[in-house]
């Protein structure tokens, strides 16, 4: 099937064209005659299956199809509700691309940001408004938002919303919306408190869903390691060593332990950054353009900022924490492996998490093949690795070499060694890093240093 198939009109369909998509995804290929036709819809679908284009075209096809005069002041008629700001970003950038040759106005709102340059904008007029609930709400309460003349509602990502405390301000949105509208809803996963919100806000809906939800994408590649937790950096740095590691998304579980291991990272010369709840929006912004770019090869992120990170070529993401839910861990490894490419997700495990790892692999229904010859393997988590295999049965278990590949990065020399190695040398050469705020560390006759920070006075 081709978009041309969808009865797609011809401004939209070179739009997309010039975007190079040639055939329709699955989701694509069952919400978009659905939504042509006027019929709300329930979505599930993971993660990087195209979603966003699914419920963008009949949006934008609706629109301009309905336009009489496009010199008067535009009302918004179509409001798309997201819970982040890099997703409600990035779901602007995609109308604008697909609506390029339409002549339609499409803006987007959200908080962490002035909303000076906003309300300028609403104020010329807007036809497709993207927002997040937060500042949705403190704009309409001030006066610069009506949305008694929207037709299209679509709820993006409502099981995040609903994780995020944001469904009592989506229930009160919606009450200024007139009842005579469409309205669609995707969600990754569609827990009972997502059906029931479905169910308010949905007439007969029609129920798309692609690959269940509950297993994760068979393209990705999936490893885990059992390490303690003093040693997760070592083992991030040293398998960081392979040079087909080009694009990496490490997940933290919080805040403050994304920023200390940023710290650690640049420490070794490995260029990365943090985005998170705390970092300025365009702080954000101009890291995911870098991270997209290849400007920044690792990017270290929690699980909230990074529901809108969409990258077609990322290689690898790392758990560097385990996930609080299995949900979650399904939406991390689906940042990798899309548009029909291969993708690596890589866990990290401490005997701490070995909860955490259970019901994860409970909830995929599968063992992570596990990669025990590794340099930072501890005797206890050894240990602990064999009694969770006996209790969740026999697993795959994929062995690795030690790798002897060294390569250079930012002036530096990386190379792989022992962990005995590491802290020999660390001993012999105490003085020294005493002496010149440095630390060196060798493998076989290559070496790289590690500078510590100077102390403020």
């Amino acid at each position: 099937m081709t978009f041309k198939e969808l009865n797609i009109i011809t401004p939209i369909l070179q739009a997309i064209e010039h975007e190079g998509y040639e055939i329709p995804s699955p989701i694509q290929q069952q919400a978009i005659p659905m939504l042509l036709e006027g019929k709300d819809i329930l979505g599930s679908a993971q993660t990087g299956t195209g979603k966003t284009l699914a419920f963008a075209v009949p949006i934008l096809q609706g629109l301009y199809q309905q336009q009489t005069n496009p010199s008067i002041k535009p009302h918004i008629q179509a409001l798309i509700l997201a819970p982040t700001r890099e997703l409600a970003e990035q779901i602007k950038e995609s109308f604008r691309n697909y609506g390029k040759n339409l002549n339609l106005k499409i803006e987007v709102i959200y908080g962490g940001v002035s909303q000076r340059n906003q309300e300028i904008a609403l104020k010329k007029g807007v036809d497709v408004l993207i927002a997040t609930p937060g500042r949705l709400m403190d704009l309409m309460n001030q006066g610069f938002i009506h949305l008694d003349h929207v037709k299209y509602l679509v709820l993006d990502e409502a099981d995040r919303m609903l994780d995020m405390g944001f469904i009592r301000d989506v229930r009160k949105i919606v009450s200024f919306i007139p009842e005579q509208r469409q309205t669609a809803l995707f969600s990754a996963t569609v827990p009972k408190d997502i059906l029931d919100l479905a169910n308010s806000l949905l007439k007969d809906p029609i129920r798309v869903a692609v690959t269940p939800v509950e297993t994760t994408l068979e393209i990705i590649k999936q490893s885990l390691y059992y390490v303690s937790k003093k040693e997760k950096t070592n083992l991030l740095i040293d398998l960081l060593v392979n040079p087909k590691m080009a694009s990496v998304l490490v997940f933290t579980r919080t805040k403050h332990g994304a920023n200390k291991l940023v710290k650690e990272l640049l420490s070794y010369g490995v260029k990365t950054e943090a985005i998170h709840g705390n970092k300025s929006q365009n702080h954000r912004l101009k890291v995911l353009n870098e991270f997209k770019e290849r400007k920044l090869r690792v990017l270290v992120a929690t699980d909230i900022a990074a529901r809108g990170i969409d990258i077609d070529e990322l290689s690898h993401v790392i758990n560097y924490d385990l996930p609080e839910t299995p949900e979650t861990y399904i939406h991390r490894i689906g940042r990798t492996g899309r548009a029909g490419l291969s993708g690596e997700a890589i866990s990290f495990c401490h005997k701490d998490e070995l909860n955490l790892l259970k019901a994860i692999e409970k909830h995929i229904m599968q063992t992570i093949p596990v990669v025990k010859e590794h340099h930072f393997a501890k005797q206890d988590e050894t240990a602990s690795s064999k009694q969770h295999t006996q209790q969740s049965g026999s697993s795959q278990t994929t062995q690795k070499k030690k790798p002897t590949s060294t390569y250079k990065h930012q002036n530096r020399v990386y190379g792989s060694s022992s962990q005995k190695k590491r802290q020999n040398d660390s001993k012999n050469h105490k003085q020294s890093s005493e002496n010149n705020h440095k630390r060196e560390h060798h493998s076989g006759n290559k070496s790289y240093t590690k500078h510590q920070p100077t102390k403020k006075r």
